[in-house]
C-alpha cells in the first residue's frame, strides 16, 4: 500500500521530512543531478528479523518523502536494501555496496557486532555509516570512528532512564536484582552499563544469566529467578527473544516487578497485551503526542496499515538527517557529511519536544527518550496501544545530555 498523494502532501507541510528539508533545499537546487546513492543494511532474519522489517519501512518512507519533497539538496535518492544477515555478511555487503553500487553512505543495522564491521568498511572509505539500531556503548567508545554515527540512544543512556524510575519506585536500594541477558557484544555491553548503575545506587545483583540469542525456551531460567524471589527481574535480552521471556514469563505465573534496560515496542505488541508488563526504556514510540509524531503515524499507518515501531522511526529518521546534511554540505563525501554533522550549528527535528545534535566526542545523537509502562489487559482496546508513554526524558529543566553522562564503554578517539 502507497500513501495517496493528498496524505503525502500534508505530511510534508505539517510532518517531519517538511521540517527537516524545507529550509534547506531550496539553496541547494543547483545542484549535481545524479542521484545520492543510499545503501541500507539490516537483519530481516533471525531473532532480530522482526526489528528488521520495520527498518526497511521506515527507510523507504523516508526516500519516497525526501523525493516527493524536491531530494537531498536537488538530488533524488536511490535506496539499494540488503539482509545483513550477520557480522561477516554484513560486512562482505557494505564492501559491495561501496565498491560495486557506489553507494553514498549506508545506513541501518540492528546487531551491534554488525555495526561494528559495517563501521570498519565504511571507514576504509571514508563514507558514512548512521547506525540505527546498536546500542553497544563501545561503539561511541573504543570502538568509534570518525565516519560512524549514532541516531540510536546508547545502552547507558536507556540503562541512566531507566534505573531513574525504579528509583522513584523506591526499587533499587538494597533491593535484588534478577538480570537476564542476551549473550553477544548488545547484551555484555547492555549488562555492564546495569551493572554500574546498581553498584553506584545500592542495589544488589543475587542472580546473572546470560542466554544465547538462539534460545527459546526459557523454562531453567523461570525457575532460578522463582527460587531467588528478586524485588526486579531485569531483561538485557532483543529481538524476539523478550517476546518469548514474556509470554512463559505468564505461563509460569510470576509476578515480580519486570523490567528492563533496552526495549523495542515489537516485542511489545508480539506479546500481546495479556502478556506484556512492566515499564521499559524507549527511544520514541507512536502515542507520542506531538504533530510532527502523530503527522509520520499517520503516514507510516496509510502506507502499511500499521503503526511505525521505533525502529522504523530511527531508520526514517536517519534518511531524513542525512538529507539535511548532503543539503547544506552541498556535498555528500564523507569528510563533507561529518564537519556538518559534527558542527554545533547542525539540529534535527526528531519529532520530540526538543531538537537533537550529535555530540561531536563521539557522534552520539543526544535527544530525549521516553518510558513505556504496560496498561492492565482489561483496559487495552486495541493491539497497538497496549501501553502508555511519559513525558520526554529528561525533564525539560535539565540539559539534554543529562542521561548521557556515567557512560561505560571505553573512550572514543577520533
Amino acid at each position: 500500500m502507497t500513501t495517496t498523494n493528498k496524505t503525502r502532501r500534508e505530511f510534508l507541510l505539517t510532518g517531519a521530512a517538511g521540517l527537516a528539508l524545507t529550509v534547506a533545499a531550496p539553496a541547494y537546487l543547483r545542484a549535481q543531478s545524479a542521484p545520492l546513492k543510499i545503501g541500507h543494511l539490516t537483519p530481516t532474519t533471525g531473532f532480530l528479523g522482526p526489528l528488521g522489517e520495520y527498518a526497511q519501512m521506515g527507510i523507504q518512507l523516508a526516500v519516497e518523502h525526501i523525493n516527493a519533497n524536491g531530494g537531498a539538496g536537488g538530488r533524488q535518492v536511490e535506496l539499494i536494501m540488503e539482509d545483513s544477515v550477520n557480522p561477516q555478511t554484513a560486512s562482505t555487503k557494505a564492501e559491495r555496496m561501496f565498491e560495486r553500487d557506489q553507494v553514498d553512505m549506508i545506513i541501518g543495522e540492528i546487531s551491534s557486532a554488525s555495526c561494528l564491521t559495517i563501521s570498519q568498511v565504511a571507514a576504509r572509505y571514508k563514507k558514512c555509516f548512521v547506525n540505527t539500531g546498536g546500542n553497544s556503548d563501545s561503539l561511541r567508545g573504543k570502538d568509534c570512528n570518525r565516519y560512524m554515527f549514532h541516531v540510536e540512544t546508547q545502552n547507558s543512556m536507556y540503562v541512566n532512564a531507566e534505573g531513574q524510575f525504579f528509583k522513584g519506585e523506591g526499587l533499587v536500594d538494597g533491593k535484588n536484582w534478577f538480570t537476564m541477558t542476551a549473550d553477544y557484544a548488545f547484551g555484555h555491553d547492555l549488562l555492564a552499563a546495569a551493572k554500574a548503575f546498581l553498584d553506584a545506587n545500592g542495589g544488589n545483583l543475587v542472580g546473572d544469566e546470560l542466554v544465547p540469542t538462539d534460545a527459546t525456551d526459557f523454562s531453567s531460567y523461570l525457575l532460578k529467578i522463582r527460587q531467588a524471589a528478586p524485588d526486579v527481574v531485569a531483561l538485557n535480552l532483543a529481538g524476539t527473544q523478550i517476546t518469548n521471556f514474556f509470554k512463559q514469563y505468564s505461563e509460569f505465573g510470576l509476578d515480580f516487578t519486570l523490567g528492563g534496560f533496552g526495549f523495542d515496542t515489537v516485542s511489545a505488541w508480539a506479546a500481546g497485551a495479556q502478556n506484556f508488563r512492566g515499564t521499559w526504556p524507549n527511544v520514541w514510540n507512536h502515542l507520542v503526542p506531538n504533530d510532527p509524531s502523530q503527522a509520520f503515524v499517520k503516514a507510516f499507518s496509510d502506507a502499511y496499515g500499521k503503526p511505525p515501531e521505533n525502529q522504523a522511526w530511527g531508520d526514517y529518521n536517519a534518511g531524513l538527517i542525512m538529507a539535511q546534511a548532503v543539503a547544506a554540505a552541498g556535498d555528500a563525501s564523507g569528510d563533507a557529511l561529518v564537519d556538518y554533522l559534527e558542527n554545533s550549528e547542525a539540529k534535527f527535528d526528531l519529532m520530540k519536544n526538543r531538537k537533537g545534535y550529535f555530540r561531536p566526542e563521539d557522534h552520539q545523537l543526544i535527544q530525549e527518550i521516553y518510558a513505556i509502562t504496560a496498561l492492565p489487559a482489561d483496559e487495552v482496546k486495541n493491539e497497538w496501544d497496549i501501553f502508555t508513554t511519559s513525558e520526554p526524558l529528561p525533564g525539560a529543566d535539565e540539559p539534554l545530555e543529562t542521561l548521557a553522562q556515567s557512560v561505560t564503554g571505553g573512550t572514543c578517539s577520533l
